[in-house]
Parts: C-alpha cells; sequence; structure tokens
C-alpha cells in the first residue's frame, strides 16, 4: 500500500486538500477557534504518512504542485486591496506606521530570543521571517542561509497562531478599528491570518492583504540587516 501511494503522482495533492477539506468541516461543525484548517490538514497529513509508512520526500514531490500556487494566489490578495483604495489613502500613514511597527517588533523578538536562547547564527536566520508569507520567506532564509524547511515550519505555525487567537487579542486591548485589525493579521501572521480576516469583514481583509506585501518587503531588507547582529 504504501509503494502504491508513494510512486502515485497526485498523491501529495489529494491527501493535502482531502486533509483541509476535513478540516474546513471540522470548523464549521464545531465552530471553534482552535479548529483551524490548516492546524487539522497538517495533523491529518502526518498521521497519514505515519501509518502507510509514505516517505515525507515522496509526499513532497507531488505535494509541490501545490506549492506553484502560492505566488498567485499572494497576487490575487490585491483584488480586495483595489476596492478600499480610497481608505488606503486616507489612512496611509497610519497603515504604514502600523506595518513597519509590527515589522520591526517581530524581527526584534526574533534577535532578543536568540541572545537568550544561545541560537547559533544559522537557528537566527531560520527564525527571522516567521511572519512573513511562505513564498518570500523560504528565499530569505536561503539567501541568509538558514533551514528553509524550519523555516516554513515555523512560517505555518506563525500563522495558525495568528489565526487561533487574533480576535481574543483584539477582545482583550478592545480593538474594534478594522483597518487595525487588518494590519495586524496581515503584518503578524500573513496569509493564513488573512484568512481569518477576510472572515471579519471586506475591510479587514483588504488591510491584511496590503500588509502581507509591504511586510514582505520591509522584512527582506530589515533581516539582512538583522542577520548581520548575531
Amino acid at each position: 500500500m504504501s509503494d502504491l501511494l508513494s510512486n502515485s503522482v497526485f498523491f501529495g495533492v489529494v491527501v493535502s486538500v482531502l486533509a483541509y477539506e476535513l478540516g474546513v468541516l471540522a470548523r464549521k461543525k464545531l465552530k471553534l477557534a482552535v479548529c483551524n484548517p490548516l492546524l487539522i490538514a497538517v495533523i491529518a497529513v502526518i498521521a497519514v504518512l505515519a501509518v502507510f509508512d509514505v516517505d515525507y520526500k515522496e509526499y513532497k514531490q507531488g505535494a509541490e504542485l501545490l506549492s506553484y500556487l502560492l505566488t498567485p494566489a499572494t497576487v490575487c490578495l490585491a483584488i480586495p486591496l483595489y476596492e478600499q483604495i480610497t481608505l488606503l489613502r486616507d489612512n496611509a500613514r497610519a497603515i504604514m506606521a502600523g506595518i513597519v511597527s509590527g515589522v520591526l517588533t517581530s524581527l526584534v523578538s526574533i534577535l532578543a530570543m536568540a541572545f537568550v536562547f544561545g541560537f547559533s547564527h544559522e537557528q537566527y536566520v531560520t527564525l527571522l521571517p516567521k511572519s512573513i508569507t511562505t513564498a518570500i520567506g523560504m528565499g530569505i532564509s536561503e539567501e541568509l542561509g538558514g533551514i528553509v524547511t524550519v523555516t516554513v515550519a515555523v512560517i505555518i505555525v506563525t500563522g495558525i497562531i495568528g489565526n487561533v487567537i487574533g480576535e481574543y487579542v483584539f477582545r482583550l486591548f478592545r480593538i474594534e478599528e478594522p483597518v487595525a485589525k487588518g494590519i495586524a493579521f496581515g503584518t503578524a501572521s500573513h496569509a493564513i491570518g488573512t484568512a481569518r480576516a477576510m472572515e471579519l469583514g471586506e475591510i479587514e481583509g483588504a488591510m491584511s492583504s496590503l500588509s502581507i506585501a509591504v511586510a514582505g518587503l520591509l522584512t527582506v531588507i530589515g533581516a539582512s540587516v538583522f542577520a548581520n547582529f548575531l
């Protein structure tokens, strides 16, 4: 059975899609924030690979077909942003200040953790792109000499955490402004957070989409600078 699954070209794609659909179904039925579709999909895929004794490399070869969709999917996020272009112009300074603050907070927190826990340079640069979309984060990690596979895992975990606890944080600090919510989701938890922002409203989704792109560009520059600090 394991050989049959491993030799199937579309095994990775089919397992990934079905696992995600399982997560979506669980979210609709249970209506709990912790039932994040991506989190459930990750757990389900790991379970399938373990039960059927399928090597991760075999799974990855098929699943890479989905990776090609990352870049165009990110570009498509410009559509809701275009629809809110007037709001963007009216709040341009505040939006930019929020995104810059978020990017600096992310980079500084990783630098602080590196000193506290004694990270090596390789481990340090691996974590620097944790809050940006996978398509950009992988390139930064590889360029700086990080461990790309770990970077991907950290980015996914960061996104899931932001997606799950984002609303609770807003309630705790009494944040009600849609623009602020969108910036927070996009800057801190990239595309996974943006998916949740879009569920909250059009403005939240648009601002989060903008934050993904701008935060990604700023992190490319910032990570290159911060990489020299350790």
